[in-house]
């Protein structure tokens, strides 16, 4: 299949005569002269009246957006937005000395779980660091990723504000 260049003229049977204004990876952008702008699949059955040749960069935004959050996710210290359960969504943590004169902290607890999954987001950067280091022996990276699973299972305590079971932490599951 030949894409066709911005600029050619085709004729289709529902929208009738139109000139191609943009191509993506798997549509047209075309103005037709009595239906306006639509877009058609580059498989639509439609007639060439004139094909414009030329080089055509069928890739869309859509698929320039996807490639960089791909790689964005993959580099980043930070990964997906992850969701606070509804329960605690607009809540307030609220810390209580056992000195009955000194006065409580309060903290919004979106902020405080933000500062959780921050935590989570870091040991987890560490954790491909360490598996992807060259200059540890084998045993020092199952020595660190012991160590890195306690800290998991230290913070287990903290799962009750995930909305999303795939976003707790695990820590040793043979216990």
């Amino acid at each position: 299949m030949k894409i066709l260049g911005t600029g050619s003229r085709i004729s289709h049977s529902e929208y009738g005569k139109g000139v191609v204004t943009n191509v993506t990876s798997t549509l047209y952008w075309v103005t037709f002269i009595e239906a306006g702008l639509e877009t058609i699949s580059l498989e639509a059955d439609f007639d060439v009246i004139e094909a414009v040749e030329g080089e055509v960069d069928t890739i869309s935004f859509s698929d320039v957006e996807q490639s960089l959050v791909s790689i964005l996710r993959k580099w980043s210290d930070t990964s997906s937005v992850t969701p606070i359960a509804d329960k605690w969504k607009n809540g307030n943590l609220v810390l209580q000395p056992g000195d009955a004169n000194l006065s409580n902290k309060e903290i919004p607890i979106d902020t405080f779980f933000h500062k959780i999954v921050m935590v989570r987001d870091r040991i987890r950067v560490m954790e491909q660091k360490i598996n992807a280091s060259k200059n540890l022996e084998d045993q020092e990276k199952i020595d660190l990723q012991q160590y890195i699973t306690r800290i998991y299972g230290s913070l287990t305590t903290f799962n009750v504000l995930f909305s999303n079971k795939t976003d707790h932490f695990v820590g040793d599951k043979s216990k």
